[in-house]
């Protein structure tokens, strides 16, 4: 049987999803159940404990099917892109919703009345898929009762058309390895986040970007050939040229998303050992 990513198809040795019966080999196989992301944001993490490495996030209204859920942990693939992991079934519901809108801003609190002096409830992050069901003045109020500044809203099939703009939008956000919010988000977020923004769903991890993301463009360190929004990738690290003055990223150096000279920063990335450019993408 061929060798599959265990980041984006769920299987262990003693579980895995029906639809992987005759590509893994499990104890038994099952076609999981749906569920809805009702957090804010949910840590994704490799392993069911609080302590385990942080995959990715997952954010509030995504899909997710959950294949199993033991002590407080559930096992599941999120569909947005597809990645696997364990995930607080406290984080989870059953009921589903159709998205109208989308939050078109970094973040943006919801409130349990549509007035901002009371505690909010939560807090929704860029490109996070809500349900409107009603408004009151300038607030709009979701499936849940609670309610968000309705400005800070699109509608969902509504979307920006320069992912740099997006992308820029986060400059000064701290880096987090497996963040996927502007409270904290890693490098290939930045780039998922940004495009997603913009219509057009992208893996994960930066690996898997690399191989699928849009057209490869041919490139040996010449600027020139560069056009804005090219994703520029390294062994593990991607970022996204703007010109020849800005490329903007998500780096562990700066410890958040910060811009600069490409140049500048490639040679520091090579003297790092991380090696030099190794794939540009343009989408």
């Amino acid at each position: 049987m061929a060798v599959l990513d265990p980041r984006v198809n769920p299987f262990r040795s003693d579980l895995a999803a029906e639809s992987l019966r005759e590509k893994v080999v499990a104890q038994r196989y099952t076609d999981g159940s749906a569920h809805i992301v009702v957090k804010g944001h949910a840590a994704l993490r490799r392993l069911p404990a609080d302590d385990a490495p942080l995959d990715t996030e997952l954010l509030y209204g995504e899909l997710v099917t959950v294949y199993d859920d033991v002590d407080g942990w559930s096992w599941l693939q999120n569909s947005t892109d597809g990645y696997v992991g364990y995930v607080r079934s406290s984080a989870l519901g059953t009921v589903t919703i159709k998205a109208t809108h989308r939050v078109a801003v970094l973040r943006s609190f919801v409130f349990p009345e549509p007035d901002l002096k009371t505690p909010p409830r939560d807090l929704l992050s860029l490109d996070t898929a809500v349900q409107v069901t009603g408004s009151d003045g300038n607030y709009c109020q979701l499936t849940d009762g609670s309610w968000i500044y309705a400005p800070h809203l699109a509608l969902a099939n509504e979307y920006e058309k320069d992912h740099v703009a997006v992308a820029l939008r986060f400059v000064g956000a701290p880096y987090l390895w497996g963040g996927r919010t502007s409270i904290g988000l890693d490098c290939s977020a930045l780039v998922q986040l940004s495009l997603a923004r913009c219509g057009t769903a992208v893996p994960r991890d930066t690996d898997l970007q690399a191989d699928t993301i849009g057209t490869a463009v041919e490139f040996s360190g010449d600027e020139s050939v560069l056009q804005r929004g090219d994703l520029i990738y390294w062994k593990g690290h991607v970022g996204i040229w703007v010109d020849q003055r800005c490329f903007v990223h998500a780096n562990a150096t700066d410890m958040m998303v910060a811009t600069g000279a490409l140049s500048e920063i490639a040679t520091r990335i090579e003297a790092s050992g991380a090696g030099p450019v190794t794939t540009v993408r343009r989408p």
